[in-house]
């Protein structure tokens, strides 16, 4: 498989199926259709085993695709049958709420580190849940040190935009190769590093232009 040639917009979707067919499976269904996924989903089923059809064969005509067959195939194209693990930049109220958030653990990832620049947040621990205050934050003129040594290649920018281009700068110095990005600012990085941008503003002011 090539994945340089799979569109990005294919590579976006195999998420949501995957999470779709988790919920299936964890119901107790072990089969489905393309039709059957496309509801779920809210994508044609056309479309569905047009993306499929990208990476290989996944079911048969009239039996549809066996879910936990499925299930594994997405999560090694996706490289998520393994943990990732991830650091979190910027620890205000969006850093700390998703240190403590329990849904990346069974999707594969795992947040290990936290790093900001504010001398009265450096050394505070914050916890991931009533009986886990592990995490340290750690001052981020460690960062590029502290992530260089533990080999992560995953972080999620949770600072300020003033701020956002020079902590990518030094993520990307420490051989970080994907950034979650919450700062409203487009990153310049080089191309072998992957940037998510994630700006609810813009999110909602796409919905409003639909709401009368």
């Amino acid at each position: 498989m090539n994945t340089v040639k799979v569109p990005d917009i294919i590579v976006s979707r195999l998420p949501v199926y995957l999470r779709a067919l988790q919920r299936m499976s964890d119901a107790g269904v072990v089969s489905t259709s393309s039709q059957e996924l496309g509801e779920k989903v809210g994508i044609s089923a056309a479309q569905i085993r047009k993306d499929l059809s990208q990476f290989g064969e996944f079911g048969k005509q009239g039996t549809g695709y066996y879910i936990p067959f499925l299930i594994e195939r997405l999560s090694k194209i996706l490289k998520v049958e393994q943990v990732w693990d991830v650091a979190v930049v910027g620890m205000g109220e969006l850093g700390h709420a998703i240190v403590r958030y329990q849904g990346f653990g069974n999707r594969g990832f795992r947040v290990v580190m936290c790093f900001d620049s504010d001398p009265g947040k450096i050394g505070n621990l914050v916890c991931a849940n009533q009986s886990d205050c592990t995490f340290v934050i750690r001052d981020t003129k460690d960062l590029v040190r502290d992530i260089r040594e533990s080999n992560v290649k995953l972080a999620m920018l949770c600072t300020p935009a003033s701020a956002a281009q020079e902590v990518a700068d030094q993520l990307v110095e420490a051989g970080v190769r994907g950034i979650l990005n919450y700062a409203p600012l487009r990153l310049i990085v080089p191309a072998s590093v992957k940037v998510q941008h994630i700006d609810p503003a813009i999110y909602l002011q796409r919905m409003t232009f639909y709401i009368d």
